[in-house]
């Protein structure tokens, strides 16, 4: 029965980039991130060919296997990382999405739409409040400006990958 261990990575490929994965993961944790899946992401990011394991990450962060678990499952709702399994192997593995970020905006473009029209109502209902009413409108064209803005910045990416792979 195989077990979860490293021994099938290839040694010349693994745990390659550790200290600016690391660093990369402090970064996101400043930004905002919880530091174990901010550690797991850029781990994946930094992985070889095919992934990890999950005891091969564990290895990879000198971590539990629960920890490993918990950021990995948050990573999985996200659609930043993808469990794949092998044909005729037991463990999964773990893989970064390709542009799983472009994904994310572009999946969120709605919910700030719809934050705008919430925020426009708030505003509306404090007709008789003025720094109410200017902080909510504020904020709603905001989102609005987000959306247009982000919608932009998606497609120029993709431009700019077209006229990079051709």
């Amino acid at each position: 029965m195989p077990d979860d261990s490293t021994d099938d990575l290839d040694p010349a490929s693994a745990h390659r980039a550790v200290e600016p994965a690391e660093q990369a993961a402090a970064m996101m944790t400043a930004a905002g991130m919880a530091r174990m899946p901010a550690r797991v992401m850029m781990a994946l990011v930094a992985a070889p060919e095919g992934g990890y394991t999950a005891a091969e990450l564990s290895e990879r962060l000198g971590v539990s296997a629960a920890a490993v678990s918990g950021a990995v499952r948050y990573l999985q709702q996200l659609h930043f990382i993808q469990r794949r399994s092998r044909p005729g192997d037991r463990r999964d593995r773990y893989e970064f999405v390709h542009d799983p970020f472009v994904s994310s905006i572009v999946g969120n473009l709605p919910v700030y739409s719809r934050l705008s029209e919430y925020i426009d109502d708030i505003a509306a209902e404090h007709a008789d409040d003025q720094g109410a009413h200017d902080r909510a409108r504020e904020l709603a064209e905001f989102f609005r400006f987000l959306s247009t803005r982000m919608l932009q910045i998606v497609e120029d990416w993709r431009a700019q990958r077209r006229d990079i792979t051709g």
